[in-house]
């Protein structure tokens, strides 16, 4: 990225300033950077956790695969999930809170004596299937997240930082220069004028 510029001492302050602006901000992308890393590992851990209580859950229950045909799909669904917002550095993030199941009235003397397990076994499943979904979606959002935080801190420390201070030297190098002519020039009229007066003086 180029960065646009006057030779002159407006120019000069404007960068100055975006300098200082970046310098200041960038110790703070890097630590919001940082904080989402280690964010996303927890994230990422805590839903690897879900998805091997899922499958253990399953494994416990294998035995009971041939009962599920008589299982009435009717007598449990999922009526309705709550979720809170929170924010982990800066990014809004949805947090399951209560899941709210719809049951089915069911007899409990004509009923397989295994329906009622059956049942509480699969609100178990529901929920540590949706737990492990909202820590899914939360490692992406908060890896989306670090990704650009990422980006940022490369465009300030790679770029922008060093193109200003690049900027802000050329700048500097050319007023320099331009006050150094404007003295020499000075000192040329200076010694001529003295010249010419010392030859008037003379005649």
């Amino acid at each position: 990225m180029a960065i646009k510029f006057q030779y002159n001492k407006t120019s000069l302050g404007e960068l100055d300033k975006q300098l200082k602006m970046r310098t200041k901000a960038l110790p703070t992308i890097k630590s919001k950077e940082s904080a989402l890393r280690v964010e996303v590992k927890k994230a990422k851990d805590t839903a690897a956790d879900y998805e091997q209580q899922l499958e253990a859950l399953v494994h416990q229950y294998d035995y009971m695969v041939a009962l599920w045909g008589e299982f009435d799909s009717d007598l449990l669904r999922i009526k309705d999930v709550e979720i809170n917002i929170s924010k982990i550095a800066g990014v809004r993030i949805p947090v399951l809170r209560e899941i709210v199941f719809e049951e089915k009235r069911y007899d409990l003397f004509s009923s397989p004596i295994w329906i009622a397990d059956g049942v509480a076994l699969l609100k178990k499943l529901a929920r540590l299937r949706l737990e492990y979904e909202f820590f899914q979606h939360k490692t992406e959002l908060l890896d989306h997240a670090r990704k650009k935080t990422t980006q940022k801190v490369n465009l300030y420390e790679k770029v922008q930082i060093p193109g200003y201070e690049d900027a802000i030297r050329k700048i500097k190098r050319f007023l320099e220069d331009e006050e150094n002519l404007s003295k020499s020039s000075q000192k040329i009229v200076k010694t001529r004028h003295s010249q010419s007066g010392e030859e008037v003086a003379a005649s």
